[in-house]
């Protein structure tokens, strides 16, 4: 990322958000952590607790996107670089508005079918605990809003700053 003194108003809300997103993350970390821990310990000495397993499960759904998000921030995720290399400036970088681009198309539709899913799915409630799976569900369309975020901060990145090295 560049420098915040020139940095816009998208960049900075990208940026405030992911420090947010690595509290969360870590949070969720822990949790996981101590259910697990807890439930190891009930299930050795005490009765099993019955819900601790499907928390567990649910956190590990909302590390895996909140850590989607975090990744794309930072420029983390998964990359075939030989074309992007093999290109001029020029191309490289139209090649790389494209990629972004495609990614808020992709989170869009996530975002979308992940909101219609709370919707059909709210008086659907979890196994062993007493919410609604449309609490679940939430994360898909809130973790496309978020990674939707940051590629258009990445997007503008690109644009204002054209000779900013690709990630």
């Amino acid at each position: 990322m560049i420098e915040n003194s020139g940095a816009t108003l998208l960049m900075r809300a990208s940026d405030r958000i992911n420090s947010v997103c690595e509290v969360i993350l870590f949070a969720i970390l822990a949790l996981m952590t101590f259910f697990t821990i807890l439930q190891i310990v009930c299930r050795m000495w005490f009765k099993a607790l019955t819900w601790s397993e499907e928390i567990t499960c649910f956190l590990l759904v909302f590390a895996s996107f909140f850590g989607i998000c975090v990744a794309f921030k930072r420029g983390a995720n998964i990359t075939v670089n030989f074309l992007r290399d093999a290109l001029p400036q020029g191309p490289r970088r139209l090649l790389l508005m494209a990629i972004e681009a495609v990614g808020m198309i992709f989170f869009a539709v996530t975002g979308w079918f992940g909101g219609a899913l709370c919707v059909s799915e709210r008086f659907q409630t979890a196994s062993s605990l007493p919410i609604s799976m449309s609490w679940i569900y939430l994360i898909f369309p809130l973790s496309s809003v978020i990674a939707i975020l940051h590629l258009a901060a990445r997007l503008e990145e690109l644009i204002r700053f054209p000779d900013t090295r690709p990630r």
